[in-house]
């Protein structure tokens, strides 16, 4: 029905305008305040002289703002280019010399060769009528450059079509079973994928996203939620597991009216499913895989289906998955005999930006290819061993470095941990685990490894434990493996 993000909205605010589209920790707008703001900035922008397929770069804002101009660029067919709340002054001057934007929006000091608004006095929003949307974007059009926090090296600009938009916003709402009524928490950061299209999918569906930045201050979560009288959330694992942390009981207090809570962008740990399904016994729990090349392409709801260790579930509505060998030959997996995990759908990115080389490797007839090792079942139920880099090869024996830390998160005094592969002359590798402790002086190695003899087979235990002060993490939570084997 939809061509982009903008024209579900456009249409909502005429159909629905006083619903709620957006809210924040200081406004909540309608469907029809968004899409008057979305034609003020788009104005604004034309006026400047930004064009279609011109480039707008933005600091994440964590709010409304950043949302609406996203939504304006889309408008008038200019690319966005989020960028992370506080980023750096180098990774601002490298995305902004690849891309090349005609304004730069944020409210940090940056010294670019561009120009550069700042956003206290560029989203100053006049009760002023805005002129009728007589045009959309056509599917095909670009919409963003997304830059991934990655996990293997230098940031890649991923580049994405309103049509993969609207795609993965699609895999969401069948995929969650999103009601028109959803209001669902946002607290990830906008400037990733997961959270941005959380927000698309709200609005492709004509319901409400109420965003706030992070979960830390529980007081003002909890505001929110009753404010607005949330009922799903979007969580991140680490999000997720500082709530239960600091707020258990009082997610208690909520656990009818949690319809669902999606869990994205970095690997869910055994251990947390456990703990949510205790508390949420009667919603539904997501655990969504995907990337920011190809989003939101296998859902679980892991409180339905219990007992499948390393499962990512099914594929959403517009993905196929097929499992090849490394020549990328398609082949009939199994748990003895895993494969690369490749998908088609139409939420697959376009390319990587100015990286034709890179594209063809990761992109050849529709589908991506990825380096997760796993397989798929009789049932149609998709499992991940983990990256083929970070999958450990003991004796030709593939075992899961996430099999392990769920076990290692459980023993008292851990507060955080990594598995992985070092090499040996016998095994060829064996796990090695870095751990992250309360007290160092007076942590006990030697019982860990005895906790985790009595819960892991014999030819998965690690070979070795080593303390260290923090487990290096990207933003948005994965474990940056490699950093963790230059120390072995």
């Amino acid at each position: 029905m939809f061509r982009s993000i903008v024209e579900a909205v456009a249409y909502y605010g005429e159909k629905n305008p006083e619903k709620l589209c957006i809210a924040d920790e200081i406004e909540a707008l309608s469907y029809q305040e968004v899409r008057d703001r979305i034609g003020q900035i788009a104005e604004k922008f034309q006026a400047m002289g930004i064009r279609k397929e011109d480039k707008v770069a933005m600091e994440c804002t964590q709010d409304a703002r950043f949302l609406i101009c996203g939504l304006a660029c889309q408008l008038i067919g200019a690319v966005f280019v989020p960028l992370e709340k506080n980023v750096s002054k180098e990774r601002v001057q490298d995305i902004i010399e690849v891309t090349e934007p005609k304004c730069f929006i944020c409210k940090g000091n940056y010294e670019v060769k561009v120009t550069i608004l700042k956003e206290e006095e560029f989203f100053d929003f006049q009760n002023t009528s805005v002129k009728e949307w007589s045009e959309f974007p056509e599917a095909e059009a670009v919409a963003e450059i997304l830059y991934s926090t990655g996990t293997t090296g230098k940031a890649k600009g991923i580049v994405i079509t309103n049509q993969n938009n609207v795609a993965v916003a699609e895999n969401i709402i069948f995929g969650t079973e999103m009601a028109k009524d959803n209001v669902e928490l946002v607290p990830m950061p906008m400037s990733h994928s997961h959270a941005l299209r959380t927000c698309y999918a709200n609005m492709l569906n004509g319901s409400a996203v109420v965003v706030i930045d992070g979960v830390m201050r529980v007081k003002k979560v909890f505001e929110l939620i009753d404010k607005y009288q949330v009922n799903a959330f979007d969580l991140s694992p680490s999000g997720a597991n500082v709530l239960m942390k600091l707020a258990k009981k009082q997610l208690q207090n909520y656990c009818n009216r949690v319809r669902f809570i999606e869990i994205g962008s970095a690997v869910l740990e055994e251990g947390l499913k456990e703990e949510l399904c205790q508390v949420f016994k009667e919603s539904r729990l997501y655990n969504f895989y995907g990337s920011t090349e190809a989003g939101r392409t296998c859902i679980l709801d892991f409180n339905r289906e219990k007992g499948r260790p390393g499962c990512i579930g099914k594929p959403t509505k517009n993905a196929r998955f097929i499992v090849t060998d490394q020549d990328r030959n398609e082949i009939q997996s199994n748990r003895n005999n895993p494969g690369l995990l490749a998908i088609a759908g139409t939420m697959n990115m376009k390319e990587y930006l100015k990286a034709p080389e890179l594209t063809q490797q990761t992109m050849q007839q529709g589908f991506i290819y990825t380096s997760d090792l796993g397989y798929i079942d009789e049932e149609g139920f998709v499992y991940v061993l983990g990256r083929m880099d970070d999958v450990i090869n003991y004796n030709g024996i593939k075992i899961a470095p996430e099999e392990i830390e769920s076990f290692v998160h459980r023993y008292h005094g851990v507060t955080d941990c990594a598995c992985v592969p070092v090499k040996d002359a016998m095994c060829g590798q064996v796990p090695k685990v870095f751990v992250s402790v309360e007290d160092k002086g007076n942590f006990d190695t030697t019982g860990l490894l005895k906790f985790l003899s009595e819960h892991i087979e014999a030819n998965k235990q690690p070979k070795k434990v080593e303390i260290i002060d923090k487990i290096p993490r990207t933003s948005n939570g994965k474990i940056l493996r490699r950093e963790l084997r230059k120390e072995t």
